[in-house]
């Protein structure tokens, strides 16, 4: 038990006490958007907001960037997605959960990509000695950025990437020292098993037009 607690209080030994209640407060506010999402509740995002943005500013001091870069994204495409969600016609949602068209799932493979590089060249940019995780944080950024797009247009796929990261995600903040992160990351991966589970009986329960 001691070296489980150590494991996830010992990085915090010199934290300064803000930057632990910041992420604190980013640990509650990320776990209970997911749950919002997996309701498909459009609390899901001035909730998911507060969370973006303190990650955002807490990996920008401890310069991992792909990371960073990420969540401040998802602080853009929170406000779009919120808009989105929010619109309605004749009193019902215009939109629906839906799977991906095939033009979507192209410009899915597309955005990972551009992603990817995009997030290479600002660890360029900021002179940042990329490490092999670092190849992980730039793969992994590549597949949120899709699955941010895809939730923001209710695609049930979003879930499926965000599974698959997530699971990359766990061991890779570990590794890095970043206990409380990791759980985090954990408690993702179950709520996104779920949130899928929830979006597809939803979907199946959807009459074809």
């Amino acid at each position: 038990m001691n070296h489980i607690f150590k494991f996830f209080f010992s990085a915090y030994e010199h934290t300064p006490v803000v930057d632990i209640v910041l992420e604190a407060i980013a640990f509650v506010f990320g776990i209970a958007s997911v749950v919002y999402s997996k309701k498909e509740n459009i609390l899901v995002y001035p909730v998911g907001l507060v969370a973006t943005v303190i990650t955002a500013y807490l990996l920008y001091k401890a310069q991992y960037f792909g990371d960073m870069m990420m969540n401040f994204y998802y602080s853009v495409m929170s406000i779009y997605g919120w808009w989105n969600w929010s619109r309605k016609k004749d009193n019902k949602k215009v939109i629906p959960i839906s799977r991906t068209t095939f033009l979507e799932k192209i410009i899915g493979v597309l955005l990972v990509i551009i992603t990817m590089v995009i997030t290479y060249e600002v660890y360029e940019y900021f002179g940042y000695q990329i490490k092999p995780e670092n190849y992980i944080d730039i793969f992994t950024s590549g597949i949120f950025f899709t699955g941010m797009w895809y939730m923001a247009k209710k695609k049930i796929e979003n879930w499926t990437l965000w599974i698959f990261a997530d699971l990359i995600t766990v061991p890779l903040y570990a590794y890095r020292g970043l206990g409380m992160l990791s759980l985090q990351y954990l408690i993702f991966t179950i709520l996104a098993v779920q949130g899928y589970l929830a979006w597809k009986k939803s979907l199946d329960k959807t009459p074809v037009i």
